[in-house]
Order: C-alpha cells, then sequence, then structure tokens
C-alpha cells in the first residue's frame, strides 16, 4: 500500500468514526419533539379544544396511529408540553438561585422573573392560557411538581438569608410556604388573568418587597 493509499485509508477510518451513530432511543426522542413541536404550534393556532391527534398526525404527514406509538392520548401530548414549559421556568429560577447576590435580591427577583414568565408565555397568548386553565383543572402531578420545586429554590434562599443575617432566625420552609402564598397573585395564570388589568392593584414589586420585608 502507497503512502497515499494509506493516509486516504486513515482519513477515512476517522470519518467513519466521527460520525455519531442513532440509536433507537435517539430516533424515538426525535419523533416525541416532532410531535410536541406540532402540538404546540396547532394548540396556539387552532386552541387545545380544537385540536385533535389525527390533526397532528396530518400536520406530520404521519398516521395517527403513529402518534399513539409515543403518547397514549392528546392528554398525554398536552401533560408533556406543559411539563416542558414548566421546565423553562425552573431553569430560570436556578439560574438565578446560583447568582453571587445577596439572597434578598435574588428572592426579589424571582418572584419577578416567575411572575413575567407567567405573563409573557401563558397569558399574551389566549390559546395558550386555556392549555394551561386545562392543566390546573385536571390537576396533573407535573404542576405540583413544579411548585414544590419552586418552593425549594425558595426555601433554600430563605435558608441562605438567615445564614448571611440578611433575615432573622426562623424556619426556612415555613417562610417559604408563607412567601409563595403571599405572592400567588404574581405566578397564578388564573388569578393574573383575572387581576391583569386591575388599576387599583399594587405594582409586583410592591407585593414583592413588602412579603420580603416579613422575613428581616
Amino acid at each position: 500500500m502507497t503512502k497515499n493509499e494509506i493516509r486516504q485509508s486513515l482519513i477515512e477510518s476517522h470519518s467513519v468514526m466521527d460520525v455519531p451513530v442513532s440509536t433507537p432511543e435517539d430516533t424515538r426522542q426525535e419523533n416525541v419533539v416532532r410531535i410536541l413541536e406540532a402540538a404546540e404550534r396547532l394548540f396556539k393556532h387552532y386552541g387545545y379544544a380544537k385540536t385533535t391527534v389525527a390533526d397532528i398526525a396530518k400536520d406530520l404527514g404521519m398516521s395517527p396511529a403513529n402518534i399513539y406509538r409515543f403518547f397514549g392520548s392528546k392528554s398525554e401530548i398536552h401533560k408533556a408540553l406543559a411539563n416542558r414549559m414548566l421546565e423553562a421556568s425552573r431553569a430560570v429560577a436556578w439560574e438565578n438561585a446560583k447568582r453571587a447576590v445577596s439572597a434578598t435580591e435574588r428572592l426579589r427577583d424571582h418572584f419577578l422573573q416567575q411572575h413575567r414568565i407567567t405573563v409573557e408565555t401563558l397569558l399574551h397568548e389566549n390559546k395558550v392560557h386555556e392549555m394551561v386553565v386545562v392543566a390546573i383543572e385536571e390537576q396533573w402531578s407535573v404542576i405540583e411538581d413544579h411548585i414544590m420545586q419552586l418552593r425549594a429554590i425558595v426555601a433554600g434562599l430563605v435558608e441562605e438569608g438567615i445564614a448571611m443575617g440578611e433575615f432573622r432566625a426562623q424556619d426556612a420552609e415555613l417562610a417559604a410556604e408563607c412567601l409563595c402564598d403571599c405572592t400567588v397573585t404574581l405566578c397564578h395564570p388564573q388569578i393574573i388573568a383575572e387581576c391583569l388589568f386591575e388599576t387599583r392593584r399594587a405594582a409586583p414589586a410592591d407585593v414583592v418587597d413588602f412579603a420580603l420585608r416579613a422575613l428581616k
């Protein structure tokens, strides 16, 4: 074998090694993502109630039976979409919690960020709000899990604030519960939808600052 042939053989072998091998699980995840993206697009355009599994399948150029290989029902698709939206919200909360600033500032920003996400993502689009209302009314576990994870983040920040002398000594878990209850009007989609255009309410920042003063 000549030098050129050896060189070409090495190039080809490296090229083969560099190509990632697609596994059945990779393919499955790709299909799940495609279905969720199509469902979200149709839910936002036509509304959750008016969109069927057949509509989603038609949009993807596949049969409804193919959709059911990955999701047992339209409700399961909806639940997966809700979890994806909530995961994005939690990612913002975790990033904020890791910032190198005071616990007070991080708590303040946490509630204001969650308020902004709720308003921008869940309320400005009526069709998305419909999806959220259905999820809350059906009391899905993904909603409860999301609430518990956010409260754990708040409790951790309260503990840090106590340790640093920003807050008085107290039960951090109880304080977190009270903080979340006091600011529920800023983060609960249905409550926000009802009060969004009420002109006699305090601004979100005023509500958060009032609640945080209780920790001092």
